[in-house]
């Protein structure tokens, strides 16, 4: 894996597996993003990038939560589907407004496990593993929260496909 290349453009992607806060050597704070295969800083925090990366696909950080509010009504924490087409589900840590808060992408998670004190490990299904300041109880609610909102969505989305195939017009002859 790649450390510590600074990417001034970088967009969230479906190989994104993390978006956690990182101070650089000069202090500036920004987030360092964890991919499959590499790992960029950038100078943006972790919350304005997805919140960026929700704006790519038409909507916004605050329109991800408010549509997770309306499907299943979590209301703080609130997992989002930056794009559901892609699989693009991320769940925060803390509030999004707190400094401290990193984003996971809840398909790239392979084990959540106990770390030293009030800390929680998470074990990506590459094998790279990070270790952040959350309890391990907070950290498995969000896994099941972000699960159950991704079943409900992926839900309805299947069904609106369904009833759209039935409705499919007759070519013009």
């Amino acid at each position: 894996m790649i450390e510590n290349f600074y990417s001034p453009t970088y967009e969230v992607t479906p190989l994104t597996m993390a978006v956690i806060p990182h101070q650089d050597e000069g202090g500036r704070s920004g987030a360092r993003v964890l991919e499959e295969q590499e790992e960029y800083s950038v100078h943006s925090s972790p919350s304005k990038m997805i919140d960026r990366a929700c704006k790519f696909f038409g909507s916004s950080l605050r329109g991800r939560q408010d549509g997770t509010r309306g499907i299943c009504g979590i209301t703080h924490k609130a997992p989002i589907s930056i794009d559901p087409g892609s699989g693009m589900y991320f769940f925060p840590t803390t509030s999004p407004t707190n400094p401290k808060c990193s984003w996971i992408a809840h398909s790239h998670i392979d084990q959540v496990n106990q770390g030293p004190g009030r800390r929680t490990e998470i074990i990506f299904k590459n094998q790279t593993s990070i270790l952040l300041d959350v309890s391990f109880g907070s950290m498995l609610n969000q896994v099941q929260r972000t699960a159950q909102y991704r079943y409900l969505l992926d839900n309805r989305i299947k069904g609106l496909q369904n009833q759209s195939s039935d409705k499919v017009a007759e070519p013009f002859a």
